[in-house]
């Protein structure tokens, strides 16, 4: 079975509020037009569960998608500038944790893309055991040689790094749930969080804290490393994992994955991501 990868959306209708680093946005500036757009990560990005059981769904992707529902930054960018239409690369795997995102950025940059989302590391968390989480310190050097390639290969490239979603809320919003239970418990998913889901015994709610505390860590290691990286990278300073999404935005395949509303709410909560980048620099 794909290892799944959590969510964590924003709602549907949310007129985009996403927190820039180093800048802040304006959404009623230009569109720069970039030439190739590329979605790195897991299965967030790959738009897995989105329209089928168990299977990628790269049309419905809050990043490169093509499909009218969701309303990705790929179909943001091709109404704002022509020269985008037909240059959508989704690289993401589902599955796919921090150490394996320097492969994707090679081929993005194999690819001539000129845009690249991220969203990684709630694998890095979901694992069948508390234990087998990636170290902080790991992660960070994962983060920090995929985005030291990238700048090296790709140094036009504009670089959008979305935030880890809460799996803990996944957990608050789902464990209520006979249907959400049952698919967490025989799919295997994300034990790590998910495990003993109607638990009060004091361990179980402190793993359950210890993991949410792994995350925050993955997204400080984030925020950090598009800081390092320059203008020419942003951070949603945490906007998909502080919003209270419900099981409206979660795919009833497993009651993990986002669904066509939840990729569409991801697209409008980073949306403001597309706007008032500064011009690249010219090659020398």
């Amino acid at each position: 079975m794909v290892r799944a990868s959590v969510t964590a959306l924003a709602g549907a209708a949310l007129v985009s509020a996403v927190c820039l680093v180093p800048g802040q946005a304006s959404a009623s500036a230009s569109i720069w037009p970039p030439g190739v757009m590329a979605a790195l990560g897991d299965s967030i990005s790959a738009g897995f569960n989105a329209c089928g059981w168990y299977v990628k769904c790269t049309s419905r992707s809050w990043s490169a998608g093509d499909h009218a529902d969701v309303d990705s930054h790929y179909l943001r960018l091709r109404r704002a500038d022509g020269q985008i239409s037909g240059h959508n690369l989704n690289l993401a795997k589902p599955g796919a944790t921090s150490a394996e995102l320097a492969v994707q950025v090679r081929e993005a940059i194999e690819r001539h893309a000129d845009y690249v989302t991220i969203l990684i590391g709630a694998q890095d968390a979901c694992v069948d055991d508390e234990a087998g989480m990636t170290p902080v310190a790991a992660y960070r050097r994962n983060i920090g040689r995929a985005l030291d390639l990238l700048r090296t290969g790709a140094p036009q490239a504009r670089v959008f790094i979305a935030s880890i979603p809460d799996i803990k809320r996944l957990w608050r919003v789902g464990k209520d749930n006979a249907f959400a239970r049952t698919f967490w418990s025989v799919g295997r998913i994300c034990q790590a969080m998910l495990a003993r889901p109607t638990s009060t015994a004091r361990a179980d709610q402190a793993r359950r804290d210890r993991v949410r505390a792994r995350v925050i860590a993955y997204n400080d290691a984030l925020a950090d490393a598009c800081k390092g990286y320059g203008v020419a990278c942003r951070f949603d300073g945490n906007a998909l994992f502080t919003y209270p999404f419900t099981l409206s935005h979660i795919s009833k395949w497993d009651f993990f994955h986002p669904n066509v509303t939840g990729q569409r709410a991801i697209a409008s909560r980073t949306a403001a991501a597309l706007h008032d980048w500064p011009l690249p620099v010219p090659l020398t």
